[in-house]
């Protein structure tokens, strides 16, 4: 996967967000802006961070060979992004499962997981499959299941303005695609059977 390089200097971001400010009919140098330029891109940069972050870096030598065979769940795990057709925030918890084919993760690594593809301009349907093709692809097991619901502030905030509205979205690889029975478990562990 090619990652996009910016055509300017990341000391430069600062000025574009000023530049942004004067478009919109702010006064950058106005005493309760002077420093928002500079934290807009701090900003920017820690919501963007998951670009540099590779999944099986993250796991590192965190996977172990564990004779276990039964459903691992990981639950409510909290996430931020930004939309990348607004840039406005969407907000939710990610509910992730694995059925292990002789090969567990550390439990830690899983929401770092969550968090290196949230780091990114998305979308939730990306955001939902990324995750489950990382988890798979670092542990081949013998299935993966992601559930994501999320709040986004683009419907909430504009558009149609439809405030406490959430969206769901699944990925179902392996057993948990073939299997009716396997991907119900899994639903009724996450509270959604």
């Amino acid at each position: 996967m090619s990652i996009y390089r910016p055509r300017f200097e990341p000391d430069e971001l600062p000025s574009v967000v000023a530049h942004l400010l004067e478009e919109l009919g702010e006064d950058p140098a106005r005493e309760g802006l002077i420093d928002t330029p500079r934290r807009v891109a701090d900003s920017l940069r820690f919501l963007t961070e998951g670009y540099d972050l590779d999944p099986a870096e993250i796991v590192g030598d965190a996977v172990f060979n564990e004779d276990y065979d039964d459903l691992v769940v990981v639950r409510d795990v909290n996430f931020f992004s930004l939309c990348e057709h607004h840039l406005l925030p969407f907000f939710g918890r990610a509910h992730i499962a694995y059925l292990p084919k002789g090969r567990v993760v550390g439990l830690s690594k899983v929401p770092r997981i969550v968090d290196a593809f949230a780091h990114r301009l998305q979308i939730q349907e990306r955001l939902t499959r990324q995750i489950a093709q990382a988890l798979n692809d670092v542990l081949e097991p013998d299935g993966v299941a992601v559930v994501v619901e999320a709040r986004h502030l683009c419907m909430e905030m504009r558009g149609v303005e439809k405030q406490g509205s959430e969206t769901l979205t699944s990925c179902m690889l392996g057993t948990f695609r073939d299997d009716p029975r396997t991907r119900a478990e899994f639903f009724e562990l996450i509270g959604r059977g």
